[in-house]
């Protein structure tokens, strides 16, 4: 590869203990997790202690040449801003992480400035769960809006993760007209295993918006390795915003249960229905001018045992 690699969508944190929708989520033994109601692989089974940490990330991705990565929140995981604070200071070369507020409860805008003042330069929200959490929270509540000027007059980056199809769209629509140049990455390549998904893909077509992968892998599960519907579908998204606005992310590390981290990726760099400059733009170099990574580390391709 003439290129390096940056991964747009992965979660790290230390123990999963929180609460969604009324039921639990918690770190077992041998990677697994109590999850809404029974037990769940939430993480390869040789991660004995349930800690998903940024040194154990480190490593995966050094092995699959992957140079930096971004690392978003997800409330299933519960708030892991202590943490992501502290691998922010140990590793900026490496990692970009975002902060994360409970827009569920009052007080989210009061906590989200608490976290620009600390000096996140990113801010997540999990908004397919303001739909599910029993009364729906719009994105264009007052409790929430004022976030978005803030962010947009501080240069922040927003990532996040819709609905499926276009329920919340519209939403999107009126805060992107209000806050043009506020950076905005939307997850899950638009849940496009669901009904509508191209309403998402399609908000890209806006000047500051971008779409990236983070868990393809795990929607087109059902298909497995090398997901060509995937491929397929990636290319259909690219045909309606152009290749500059997508960016690979991997969702590390649930999807990696069922593949290894390197596969995330290379079922795109194998794939012929793909260009190479199609590759670079989508693996790396998009996500490289987006989220502003610099300096980022060469990384040689070590042989395996097996090889």
């Amino acid at each position: 590869m003439d290129f390096k690699i940056i991964d747009a969508h992965a979660h790290l944190w230390l123990q999963q203990d929180t609460e969604v929708e009324g039921k639990t989520i918690r770190s077992l033994r041998n990677g697994r997790s109590l999850f809404m109601g029974e037990i769940r692989q939430m993480l390869p089974p040789f991660i004995i202690d349930g800690r998903n940490t940024a040194e154990i990330f480190l490593s995966n991705m050094d092995y699959a040449q992957v140079s930096a990565a971004v690392i978003t929140q997800e409330y299933i995981d519960g708030l892991q801003n202590t943490y992501l604070w502290e691998v922010q200071q140990n590793y900026p070369e490496r990692f970009l992480c975002c902060g994360m507020a409970d827009f569920r409860i009052p007080g989210g805008l009061a906590h989200v400035e608490q976290l620009i003042a600390q000096g996140f330069k990113a801010i997540k929200i999990p908004a397919q769960r303001l739909v599910t959490s029993g009364k729906k929270i719009y994105l264009t509540a007052c409790e929430i809006m004022p976030l978005f000027r803030l962010m947009e007059e501080k240069d922040m980056l927003l990532s996040i993760d819709l609905a499926e199809g276009a329920e919340q769209t519209a939403e999107m629509e009126e805060i992107i007209s209000e806050h043009p140049k506020l950076r905005i990455a939307v997850g899950h390549f638009g849940m496009v295993t669901r009904p509508g998904w191209k309403a998402q893909i399609k908000l890209a077509r806006h000047p500051n918006v971008r779409i990236e992968s983070g868990g393809i892998t795990w929607l087109f599960n059902a298909e497995f390795y090398p997901f060509k519907g995937a491929v397929r579908a990636i290319r259909e998204a690219a045909e309606l915003t152009g290749w500059d606005k997508l960016m690979w992310g991997s969702d590390y590390p649930r999807t990696i249960t069922a593949i290894t981290y390197r596969m995330s990726y290379d079922f795109i760099l194998k794939s012929k229905l793909v260009a190479d400059e199609e590759k670079a733009k989508f693996l790396g170099e998009n996500a490289m001018a987006f989220y502003g990574f610099r300096d980022l580390m060469d990384l040689p391709y070590v042989k395996n045992m097996s090889e």
